[in-house]
């Protein structure tokens, strides 16, 4: 189904002010289909924004001369021009048609008809959307309040939905579910497939990291969460069995997924503070789940393997934790503060010989 939404029928109400917070414990998420590859929707300092030294016309012209349209400015004005091209809008309709036969839920892009460049953009989609196989799927456009409304109404039934952005959108709700859900978007992850056919996977709240670091250096305590490593990382083992099919793979890939969920439900994410468990119990944590997972999972060459290793790190799981408490509050010395010494920094992060020998025995 495809549909263009009139914002109307959503009605005008403040839903988070008429229903109070969300509940965390229940609310549904959104994942976000961002248009970026190419710098099809570059936004901040890029080469088409410019402050106008006087009053006048700004044109923009084809190669050819067409004139494609003008604006009436003022001496101070900030003029932007926000372009996008055509090749990363079709992959991008394609990555969401391939999310939303993923996930089974409404798949909205955020677009207005009455916005010139959206109405430009909205030509593309349709044009695009009949390439793909779309049965059965329900992708919907909308301008961003309607858009708004239907997923935020979504979300506190506990529902999923799949925001389909330019990049200027895509930045702020990638920050802004995983705020009100998580508390933080350090908990977040971007998948970003490349029209090359790679992929990159890139966490956030990468601005907190030097507070992590002088705290570390000072106390031995890393409070930094890495959870969209440890996402990422199951996203990269997926992207990869995707294009190989493989047994082990596929077993490795969903025990990550048992692993991970352990570490949400069992809320191993670190300490602020030093003398508790820290990014080091975390990775710990992680290791222990995926090993137990492994352990009980359908592959039996590797359930025979990572069997001994569940057991060892269940067993030593205490002293594991004293072992890595131990170095707790004093400082760190990791040989440099931007270039690092590995052997340093590696003796600074494993500091447990026990779970050194279990982990190096693999």
């Amino acid at each position: 189904m495809i549909k263009v939404s009139n914002p109307i029928m959503f009605g005008d109400k403040k839903e988070c002010v008429d229903n109070d917070q969300y509940d965390i414990s229940t609310m549904g998420s959104v994942a976000n289909v961002g248009l970026i590859a190419q710098k099809a929707e570059e936004y901040g300092s890029h080469p088409t924004t410019f402050e106008m030294a006087e009053d006048g016309k700004v044109t923009v012209t084809a190669e050819d001369g067409t004139e494609l349209m003008s604006f009436d400015v003022e001496k101070g004005d900030i003029w932007r021009m926000s372009r996008a091209k055509d090749i990363p809008i079709k992959d991008w309709v394609r990555l969401a048609v391939e999310r939303a036969s993923i996930e089974k839920v409404p798949t909205i892009f955020w677009l207005d008809s009455n916005r010139a460049h959206d109405a430009e953009m909205i030509k593309k989609v349709e044009k695009y959307l009949p390439e793909f196989d779309t049965e059965g799927l329900d992708i919907q456009i909308m301008d961003v309040a309607a858009a708004t409304r239907f997923t935020n109404a979504r979300v506190r039934e506990g529902k999923n939905t799949i925001s389909v952005t330019g990049n200027v959108l895509r930045d702020y709700l990638t920050d802004m579910y995983p705020i009100l859900e998580l508390g933080t978007s350090a908990k977040m992850l971007s998948i970003v497939p490349l029209l090359a056919g790679g992929g990159l996977y890139e966490t956030g709240a990468g601005g907190s990291a030097p507070k992590h670091v002088d705290q570390f250096l000072a106390e031995s305590h890393l409070r930094w969460d890495s959870l969209g490593e440890f996402l990422a990382l199951a996203e990269s083992l997926r992207f990869i069995g995707r294009k190989h099919s493989d047994e082990k793979l596929q077993a490795l890939t969903e025990a990550l997924d048992v692993a991970n969920d352990g570490y949400l439900d069992n809320n191993k994410a670190p300490s602020r503070k030093a003398g508790e468990p820290d990014n080091k119990a975390s990775h710990f944590y992680v290791a222990q789940y995926w090993a137990e997972a492994l352990a009980n999972g359908s592959n039996a060459e590797l359930a025979e393997k990572f069997a001994p290793v569940a057991q060892a790190l269940k067993e030593n799981e205490a002293k594991i934790i004293e072992e890595l408490l131990a170095v707790e509050g004093k400082p760190a010395d990791i040989g440099g503060y931007y270039h690092p010494d590995d052997a340093k920094a590696e003796a600074a992060m494993r500091p447990s010989a026990t779970l050194n020998g279990i982990i190096d025995a693999i």
